[in-house]
C-alpha cells in the first residue's frame, strides 16, 4: 500500500480524531527560545526574494508566508497543520457537533482524496460513499495538482447545492458517479436502545462537548422505569474521536472514583499531565456534573466495548482504560492507533496552528500510537472475515509518529532468529483480506444482521449464565 497523507480533514470541518486536546495555550508563555538557524534562513530569504522577483506571476507576500507555514507543519506529521480563519472556524464548530458540508473524514493518497471514514447520518454515509475510495474529480475540476486543503474547499458549499464525486473503488472495474447535496451536518454524539429485556446499547459516534451529558442521559434511560440491565454493549465502531474530556467523562462514567484514565508526555512542561476519573478532570466550564444523575447500577454492570479500524483517538483513551481497569471486554478488530495529542494556538487574523505535543498512555503505560487497542476477543465485522473497504491506520500514514513505548520491541521482532513470530498486520487485516465484501453499504447498527454486536451480545448472555451458575 502506497503511503496516504492525511491532514485529517473532515469535509467541512476538521475531523474530531485530530482534536483530542483543544487547547489555546498562549504562545508567549512558552520559554523555548532558541539560537536562530542563520544559514537555513538566509536560505529562505533567498529563495523568497527569487520567488518575489522572478516568478511568472506577482505573488502576495500573505500567500507565501501562509504557504510556507503550511508547509513547515503538514512535513511534521499528519495531524499538525495551519488553519485559515475558515478552517480555525469549521474546527470550533465541528467539536460542538454542527458543521458544513458532506460528512466524510479524507485525506491523500497518490495525489486522489482518499476516504478515511464517512460519518453517521450524512448525505456521504447515505449515497454510500465507502472507506477506502478515490476521489479523482470533483464536478467536472480533475484532484491530481489539488492540495487536500484546496480539494476540501471545493467540496464545502452552501447547503442544499449538489456536488458531483467521480470515484474509484475496489472492485469495480468502472468508475462510480455520485451526486451528493450539502448540508449542515448535524452529528448526534450519542444513540442508545434497549436491544431486549435486560440488555442495552449505548453508541458514542465522536467525543463532542456535550457527549458526557448526552451518554448520561442515554444510559438513565434504559434504566428508566426500574429496568434492570445484566449486560451492556458500549459501540465505539468508527469513532474517530474528538474532545479529550469527553473520553474521560466517558470513562469515569463506567470505571471507580478518581482511577486513572490516561496521561500524556511530551517536550513541554505542559504536555506531562495525568487525568483521572474525576470531575474537575472532565468538566469543561461546567458547575453541575452530568455523571451524578447516572444509575449507580451502571458503574458495575457487565460490559463489552465494541471496536474497529474506524474506532481512533478518544474512542482508544476510553477503550484502553476499561480494558487496563478490567472494567469491560473489548471485542472488534485492532483499532486505528492514533495516539497524539494536538494542541491549537491561535494565530493573530484569527487563525491558528494545529500542532502534535504530546503522546497518550493508557493507565498502564500502553502507547497506542501507530499500534491501537487490541481486542481481548477478535470479531471480524463479518462472519466470513471480510471487513468494508481499505482500512487506512495511523501506522500507514506518511510520517506518522513512532510508538515510543514499542521500538526495542520491533527491534527484537526484526531479528533473523524470531523465526515462529508472526508479523503484526499495518492495516489489522488478517490473511482472510482478499475475500469480498458481503456486507451491506450501510450497515445497520445493533440488529441482527451486524455480527459483531450479535457476538458481543452474546458475549454477555454468557457471561450472565456464568454468572448464576456460580451463584
Amino acid at each position: 500500500m502506497s503511503k496516504t497523507k492525511t491532514i485529517s480533514l473532515t469535509v467541512g470541518a476538521f475531523v474530531a480524531g485530530a482534536l483530542i486536546s483543544l487547547n489555546f495555550p498562549a504562545m508567549a508563555d512558552k520559554d523555548v527560545k532558541q539560537g536562530l538557524p542563520i544559514d537555513e534562513l538566509r536560505t529562505f530569504a533567498e529563495v523568497y526574494s527569487a520567488i518575489k522577483q522572478g516568478y511568472v506571476e506577482p505573488v502576495e507576500d500573505k500567500k507565501m508566508i501562509t504557504n510556507a507555514i503550511s508547509g513547515m507543519l503538514s512535513n511534521l506529521d499528519p495531524h499538525s497543520s495551519y488553519l485559515d480563519a475558515d478552517a480555525f472556524k469549521d474546527l470550533q464548530a465541528g467539536t460542538q457537533g454542527e458543521f458544513g458540508g458532506l460528512g466524510i473524514e479524507v485525506g491523500m493518497e497518490d495525489g486522489l482524496i482518499k476516504v478515511v471514514s464517512p460519518i453517521e447520518d450524512t448525505p456521504a454515509y447515505r449515497a454510500g460513499v465507502k472507506s477506502g475510495d478515490l476521489i479523482f474529480k470533483l464536478d467536472e475540476t480533475p484532484v491530481k495538482g489539488l492540495t487536500l486543503s484546496d480539494a476540501v474547499k471545493k467540496m464545502r458549499g452552501k447547503p442544499k447545492t449538489p456536488i458531483k464525486l467521480s470515484i474509484i473503488r475496489k472492485g469495480e472495474t468502472k468508475p462510480i458517479e455520485i451526486t451528493l447535496i450539502r448540508e449542515v451536518i448535524k452529528v448526534q454524539s450519542v444513540k442508545s436502545k434497549l436491544i431486549e429485556p435486560g440488555y442495552g446499547w449505548v453508541r458514542v459516534t465522536q467525543f463532542q462537548e456535550n457527549t458526557i451529558t448526552e451518554l448520561a442521559k442515554h444510559v438513565s434511560a434504559l434504566y428508566k422505569d426500574g429496568n434492570k440491565l445484566n449486560g451492556l454493549v458500549l459501540d465505539l465502531r468508527n469513532d474517530p474521536g474528538g474532545l479529550l474530556n469527553g473520553a474521560i467523562g466517558v470513562s469515569a462514567a463506567f470505571l471507580p472514583p478518581d482511577v486513572k484514565v490516561v496521561s500524556t508526555n511530551g517536550r513541554t512542561e505542559d504536555a506531562k499531565q495525568e487525568f483521572r476519573a474525576r470531575p474537575q478532570d472532565y468538566l469543561r466550564g461546567s458547575k453541575e456534573d452530568p455523571l451524578k444523575t447516572m444509575p449507580v447500577e451502571a458503574k458495575n454492570v457487565p460490559m463489552v466495548v465494541l471496536v474497529n479500524g474506524g474506532s481512533a483517538s478518544a474512542s482508544e483513551i476510553v477503550a484502553g482504560a476499561l480494558q487496563d481497569h478490567k472494567r469491560a471486554i473489548v471485542l472488534g478488530t485492532q483499532t486505528f492507533g492514533k495516539g497524539s495529542v494536538q494542541s491549537v494556538l491561535p494565530l493573530p487574523g484569527n487563525t491558528a496552528i494545529k500542532l502534535t505535543t504530546a503522546r497518550y498512555y493508557t493507565p498502564e503505560g500502553r502507547s497506542i500510537q501507530a499500534k491501537g487497542i487490541t481486542p481481548d476477543i477478535v470479531v471480524e465485522e463479518s462472519a466470513n472475515g471480510a471487513s468494508p473497504g481499505m482500512r487506512v491506520r495511523e501506522a500507514d500514514l506518511d510520517r506518522h509518529l513512532s510508538n515510543d513505548r514499542e521500538k526495542e520491541a520491533a527491534k527484537e521482532a526484526a531479528k533473523p532468529e524470531a523465526k515462529g513470530q508472526t508479523k503484526s498486520p499495518k492495516s489489522g487485516k488478517d490473511k482472510k483480506e482478499d475475500v469480498e465484501e458481503e456486507m451491506p453499504q450501510r450497515l445497520e447498527y445493533a440488529t441482527k444482521g451486524d455480527y459483531q454486536f450479535q457476538q458481543a451480545l452474546n458475549l454477555l448472555k454468557g457471561l450472565r449464565i456464568m454468572q448464576n451458575k456460580a451463584q
